[in-house]
């Protein structure tokens, strides 16, 4: 005898129309609330919101093009974020099913929403996509992925295997992508082809960049590092365009790509090109084109090969940086890179041994 089961209800697109007035929000979580697995979400716009859009996981959200579906912060809402996971709202302590956002700009009206950094996309849900958003005016960070929900509380499991593609993402008070992980969730991501202007701290932030290909994105107008990438392992930051770091008046030491470095897994830093167009303006900050400070714990290994540096000749700049911190000690291949216009080519810390490889 052959069982036969049910076979699962078919996806469906489910259109939701905005009027730009502040129940827009409430159109959009009911659809969502009433919506099925597989579902994908077809906005059109223009949206006007005062609570955040709830992402059920295993859904689309779509919009036609950026242009013509633009969801934007109320004056006075104050969001925590535009768009933010279910779990992350519910505070939950894994990670939430995949969702999928693309085809949308987020206007976080930030002249006019003053009392709370805002977030465009919160994301606390693994194998996920971002593409071909605009993400523009936010007070906080442009998309944040986190391994803490909205009540300050890590996940107990993994957030992995996302990608975040073709987006440009400007005017972001701290960061336009910010990878938030207290523990070693937040791994195995992809950022790719992105444009991220004028941020307040880094054009990209990641507190654990394990399993990242961090490649092809351009970067401008950086307030202060433009690359931050701590616990490099097994990691490739590639091909990307710095225009320019260290821009803000927050004095420090700024670096086009600053990373820290895990003792068990080799990571590849290859083929970018950070300049500093708009000078050095702070007086006060050193200038870091590229810089490995610190090796966790253990032996660290990176290779460093084919970067393009050119600085603007002031006395506060180093072109590579390489120094194992309170580690055992870091390994660098450092070969085939250009560095001119800096006062100290290439500093080399205790404990660093310099290779040109095999």
């Amino acid at each position: 005898m052959v069982l036969l089961l049910p076979l699962p209800g078919l996806a469906a697109q489910v259109p939701v129309s905005c009027n730009n007035t502040v129940s827009d929000d409430e159109t959009l979580n009911a659809a969502v609330a009433s919506s099925s697995v597989g579902d994908e979400l077809v906005i059109s716009g223009p949206c006007l919101i005062n609570s955040t859009i709830r992402l059920r996981g295993q859904r689309a959200y779509r919009g036609g093009e950026p242009s013509g579906t633009v969801i934007r912060q109320a004056n006075g809402a104050n969001l925590a974020a535009l768009m933010a996971s279910d779990t992350w709202l519910d505070a939950q302590t894994y990670t939430g099913d995949p969702v999928s956002i693309k085809n949308l700009t987020l206007d976080g009206n930030a002249s006019n929403n003053t009392g709370r950094a805002t977030d465009g996309i919160v994301l606390m849900s693994w194998n996920s996509t971002v593409e071909n958003t605009r993400i523009n005016f936010m007070r906080g960070s442009g998309i944040r992925l986190t391994n803490t929900n909205s009540a300050g509380k890590a996940i107990v499991n993994t957030q992995v295997n996302g990608r975040i593609v073709h987006n440009f993402i400007s005017d972001s008070g701290l960061h336009g992508v910010y990878v938030q992980d207290s523990g070693n969730s937040v791994t195995d991501w992809d950022l790719i082809d992105n444009w991220i202007a004028d941020s307040g701290a880094s054009a990209i932030r990641m507190e654990n960049s394990a399993g990242w290909k961090v490649r092809g994105n351009h970067l401008y107008g950086v307030g202060q590092t433009a690359i931050v990438a701590q616990r490099l392992f097994g990691t490739t930051l590639s091909d990307n365009y710095i225009e320019g770091f260290g821009e803000g008046a927050t004095a420090g030491t700024w670096a086009g790509i600053g990373a820290t470095v895990q003792g068990d897994a080799a990571s590849v830093i290859s083929d970018n090109k950070i300049f500093n167009f708009g000078g050095e303006p702070n007086t006060a900050s050193r200038y870091h084109y590229l810089s490995i400070s610190q090796v966790n714990y253990g032996a660290g290994f990176v290779s460093v090969t084919g970067n393009a540096i050119r600085g603007i000749g002031s006395t506060r700049s180093t072109g590579l940086n390489y120094e194992k911190g309170g580690g055992t000690s870091l390994t660098v291949v450092s070969t085939g890179n250009l560095v001119t216009g800096v006062a100290t080519s290439r500093n080399v810390g205790t404990g660093v041994t310099i290779t040109t490889g095999q």
